[in-house]
């Protein structure tokens, strides 16, 4: 039994507690967290840290009437709490019922769904511009953490914060740490404010024309509740910095930030003997770089996920830069390091590379400046939708310019890293599969624009991107079991462009080619190929994914959904009188 979580339904319930009650309720939920997250797995650092606050915000403020925004969210777990959802923190079976970020569709105490970083000021300044067009009164705060602070949306967030003249209170977490520590010039005020208490002459937040309030112990809920107690109300805007420590009260956690912003379930099975992408990617580029000092890898503040660890990281010397949470930057900084004549690698998940499409526009395919593009997490996940990969065929597709290759094996992959690193002529993306898969390489440097044949038959063609060549096998094969006729199987290497004399060719002897992507089919590859059929007999099937945003759909589920099957594209053909 907790003493006093188990009392607490909404934030109206932990304003009845008295204040000397705080400290023990904090550790009765930091107790709960660090039980359910080792088990269900999440983010369990940035959510241990950040226990004091988020009862000091539900303790001071007359919270929704007051609105809070979380900046990335992933830090909200003790928010969902106090706001009606503790059961899924509480107990582990009711994992799943609610997202690990803020949602809207979830509660009226959470504003916005937001899972990337650095907008949560942007996304209160609107909410506080919006209260004062239309004469209301309440509180506004927004909830930044210090790695969001790299990213220039924050700052022009902060910049734009400053001319309200009305209340706004920014709730800074400082605990020195980002997913990985920290890097930006930036992070030397930081340090400094902290040495000194906040009373350091140069202030960041006091140069951008906001007031300033140093909390220097982020984890005592009562002095944050004094503090936020003292600008409730305020008339301008305020910087209410808190320096607390990523996963407190988990020694785990805290000898160990980076591992343990977001740790796994405890039922995953050990992948440790399991060859990944992540893994070849280190081994080949660890080879490239002894080999040619040109080399430079690049990362925006998120290493882990594409499997840059620390010791990789510090083995690499000046030849890794980890930019910050900067996705913008780092696009734009490797065009110029290409066109400085070093030869870039960007290192970067999928949905943060929406974060970057300017860039990929106008500096890399504008200027055809040669980096290459490693994209990991792209295609279709049981994930949140904050985190989905989906978009990337179509986003990086349609740019003029740049060059799009999807391997569907291993040694595929490595020839066109290799081939992408050395050359010196234009931006390369390479889609890297989730799946390792062993087998012959089709790509061709000398056509690094052709597609690969990898069956030759008749009537029905199946035309894959990248690892979803797996399911065109399997969909042949059962067609052949069902039908005697066997398919043709072709691999588009590069999704960017056609292979115009094979398309031209399979027209003579083929009469439908079915379209496989694993991305959204509206702007992306199938639809292509079905425009370039238009004027002729050849009929188009294509299956991918609808224009809609999944969230933590099971697999097996969307698959069904969109018919991403064997069974289902076979039964289609069939239904279809092919």
């Amino acid at each position: 039994m907790a003493k006093y979580l188990d009392t607490i339904e909404s934030p109206a319930d932990l304003r009845r507690l008295p204040q000397e009650a705080l400290s023990e309720l904090c550790d009765e939920i930091r107790a709960a967290l660090i039980n359910t997250i080792t088990v269900t797995g999440g983010h369990l650092g940035p959510n241990l840290g950040i226990v004091e606050a988020s009862v000091a915000l539900h303790y001071v403020f007359d919270t929704p009437h007051d609105k809070v925004v979380f900046d990335v969210s992933h830090q909200c777990y003790t928010h969902k709490i106090l706001t009606g959802r503790k059961r899924a923190y509480l107990d582990p079976s009711h994992y799943g019922e609610f997202t690990g970020f803020t949602n809207p569709g979830e509660s009226d105490y959470d504003e916005f769904r937001a899972g990337h970083t650095s907008q949560g000021v942007s996304l209160a300044v609107g909410l506080a511009k919006a209260r004062d067009l239309l004469g209301q009164s309440h509180n506004v705060i927004a909830v930044l953490g210090d790695g969001a602070l790299s990213g220039g949306e924050a700052l022009e967030g902060i910049d734009n914060a400053a001319t309200l003249g009305s209340n706004f209170i920014l709730l800074f977490n400082d605990n020195d740490m980002s997913i990985a520590p920290n890097s930006g010039g930036i992070y030397a005020n930081l340090a400094e404010l902290r040495r000194t208490k906040g009373q350091a002459p140069q202030n960041l937040f006091r140069t951008f024309g906001l007031d300033y309030l140093y909390v220097e112990n982020g984890n005592d809920v009562h002095a944050l509740v004094d503090a936020l107690s003292a600008v409730r109300d305020i008339d301008h805007p305020i910087v209410v910095h808190m320096h607390t420590r990523k996963g407190k009260g988990c020694e785990w956690a805290e000898q160990h930030p980076e591992q343990a912003h977001s740790v796994p379930p405890a039922t995953q099975k050990d992948a440790s003997n399991k060859e990944t992408y992540q893994a070849i990617t280190r081994d080949f580029l660890a080879k490239k770089i002894s080999e040619d000092p040109s080399v430079v890898i690049v990362n925006a503040g998120a290493p882990s996920g594409v499997g840059l660890l620390p010791e990789f990281r510090a083995a690499c010397g000046t030849q890794f830069v980890d930019t910050g949470i900067t996705e913008q930057h780092a696009a734009a900084f490797s065009a110029g390091l290409a066109r400085g004549g070093a030869k870039p690698v960007f290192m970067v998940m999928a949905t943060f590379l929406q974060r970057s499409f300017d860039q990929l526009v106008q500096e890399l395919g504008l200027n055809m400046c040669p980096a290459t593009v490693l994209v990991f997490g792209a295609g279709f996940y049981d994930i949140d939708a904050t985190h989905a990969g989906t978009l990337d065929i179509v986003m990086t597709s349609n740019i003029p310019g740049i060059t799009c290759l999807a391997p569907a094996t291993k040694q595929e992959y490595l020839a066109m890293l290799e081939w992408s690193i050395d050359q010196d002529e234009r931006p390369v993306v390479i889609r890297v599969p989730e799946r390792v898969l062993e087998g012959a390489s089709g790509f061709d440097a000398a056509r690094p624009t052709g597609w690969h044949v990898v069956q030759r038959g008749t009537d029905t063609v199946f035309l894959s991107i990248g690892s979803t060549v797996n399911l065109a096998h399997h969909a042949a094969d059962l067609l052949q079991q069902q039908t005697g006729l066997k398919a043709t199987i072709v691999e588009a290497l590069n999704y960017s462009s056609f292979d115009e004399k094979l398309l031209d060719e399979l027209v003579k002897d083929h009469d439908v080619v079915v379209t496989l992507e694993a991305g959204i089919l509206c702007g992306g590859f199938g639809e292509k190929v079905a425009r370039y059929y238009g004027k002729t007999r050849m009929r188009v099937m294509c299956y991918g994914g609808k224009k809609e945003f999944l969230d933590r759909v099971p697999t097996d589920e969307f698959f069904a959904i969109y018919h991403f099957t064997p069974q289902d594209i076979v039964a289609d053909l069939q239904s279809m009188g092919f």
